[in-house]
């Protein structure tokens, strides 16, 4: 069972920068790929970053492509978001997803969900 809990979220100025994570207090969390999404009210859902079971590959959303970086640590069942050169479009709720196979930037293709963390930027 997959459990995914992210934290990191909170409001920050342009420019500046945070960093998300996301837990999983499960066993199994190396099994798994991860992906990172968000939400902005009134949106749907989109892709923002995903990463392979051993971080061997990882793919971007052409928005963030350059300011934001995942990464994971199968030892401590974690996938960070590190999100630099933040900017007002990028306030959304950020959920972190896991999926039992490869990498995919289909939100409907991941099996389990976090509750999202907020990130507001103020420009």
């Amino acid at each position: 069972q997959v459990q995914l809990v992210e934290s990191g979220g909170g409001w920050v100025q342009a420019g500046g920068s945070l960093r998300l994570s996301c837990t999983d207090s499960g066993r199994t969390f190396g099994r798994y790929a991860m992906g990172w999404f968000r939400q902005a009210p009134g949106k749907e859902r989109e892709f923002v970053a995903a990463i392979t079971r051993n971080s061997g590959s990882s793919t971007y959303a052409d928005s963030v492509k350059g300011r934001f970086t995942i990464s994971r640590d199968n030892v401590k069942n974690t996938v960070y978001l590190q999100m630099n050169s933040l900017k007002p479009e990028d306030t959304a709720v950020y959920y972190c997803a896991a999926v039992l196979g490869l990498l995919t930037m289909r939100p409907d293709d991941y099996n389990y969900w976090g509750q999202g963390t907020q990130v507001t930027v103020s420009s």
